[in-house]
């Protein structure tokens, strides 16, 4: 455990963790501080914070599971003291790390008698286990245990949905639960008095081991910024103030830097701002582009036609589908996003 001593700067808006624990390998937790504020901000902050890091943040986990020995969901196999129900439960409950996007295979093949562990799983080298002693099975006879499993990357928490298809082939959906983070409490500490009270936001962050506090913090304020550049870039764009006329001052993100060259070169930086979340694409064309590490338009621009036909699974119609879509968005700047990809 960490401790460090709650100091307070008067000056400049600060940010610091003041405790950092590990209770064991799925509980992580961390307490940050931040400060001075003024009156009320630090419950403005704190609610945001809040959501951002429980529902804003990627998770990786088990979504599906298939055999072909297995009848139903609530039936029992021979052999092994669980029922099929509860082994499902406990592949919900594996903590895996990952960066891919999109969905991924893996498996478990093992012959009793033996108890079967998170170790057990046959991963790609991509993903990994946070807890390898997690427990899923107990096999009590010398039989095999042949599992194929899907691994998906997403955000939130999904309810499995039962296909007809799945009572057919032995494949049963998992509950999904994306969420990194278990829990967050945030709590504010006032000082000072009248007009010079000002505020320290304290906030507390639980982990399941994947990442620890301070990168969730980290990933959760990245994201809520994105949420609001195009707002700030919406202002920019109507800005007609003579140079050296007012001065704005903006927030301290981390972007700052990046801000202070918009004017520069602002349609580079729209096109790095402005993600591929945010044209609402169909699922597969989404899932394509994301595994060939294209995030943003900026990222999409730099890959000609010919490029883009190279991706697995991608065709010439995507290509269309998406030129289709920008045209749609009116709010981008899609006359020069359109010839850029037609001139490609």
């Amino acid at each position: 455990m960490v401790r460090e001593k709650v100091t307070i700067s008067t000056r400049t808006l600060q940010w610091k963790c003041v405790e950092s624990r590990a209770d064991s390998k799925r509980l992580y937790y961390g307490r940050f501080i931040l400060s001075p504020l003024m009156k009320g901000q630090a419950d403005t902050i704190g609610i945001a914070m809040r959501r951002a890091l429980l529902s804003e943040i990627d998770g990786t986990c088990i979504t599906r599971a298939k055999s072909a020995k297995i009848p139903h969901e609530f039936s029992t196999i021979t052999g092994i003291q669980e029922s099929v129900h509860e082994i499902l439960m406990n592949l919900k409950e594996i903590v895996l790390r990952s960066a891919l996007y999109g969905t991924c295979d893996a498996s478990i093949c093992v012959k009793g008698p033996r108890y079967v562990t998170a170790q057990d799983i046959i991963l790609p080298p991509s993903v990994e286990i946070v807890d390898n002693t997690q427990y899923i099975a107990s096999l009590r006879e010398p039989i095999d245990l042949c599992i194929k499993l899907q691994i998906e990357r997403n955000r939130g928490y999904r309810n499995r949905i039962k296909l007809p298809k799945d009572f057919q082939d032995g494949s049963y959906p998992i509950d999904a639960v994306f969420m990194p983070v278990r829990n967050v409490n945030h709590s504010v500490h006032s000082y000072g008095n009248g007009n010079e009270k000002q505020e320290i936001l304290f906030l507390e962050i639980w982990t399941n081991g994947s990442l620890t506090p301070k990168e969730a913090l980290h990933e959760a304020s990245r994201n809520l910024i994105d949420l609001f550049i195009p707002f700030l870039y919406a202002e920019e764009e109507n800005l007609h103030l003579e140079k050296n006329q007012h001065k704005i001052t903006l927030p301290l993100f981390t972007f700052h830097d990046r801000l202070i060259k918009l004017k520069k070169n602002k349609k580079e930086i729209a096109f790095k701002y402005i993600y591929i979340d945010q044209l609402e694409l169909p699922p597969k064309i989404y899932n394509c582009l994301k595994k060939s590490n294209i995030h943003t338009l900026s990222d999409l621009f730099k890959n000609s036609q010919e490029d883009l036909m190279k991706i697995e699974h991608f065709r010439i119609e995507d290509v269309t589908h998406i030129l289709g879509i920008l045209e749609k968005k009116k709010h981008f700047p899609i006359d020069s996003l359109v010839n850029q990809l037609e001139i490609h």
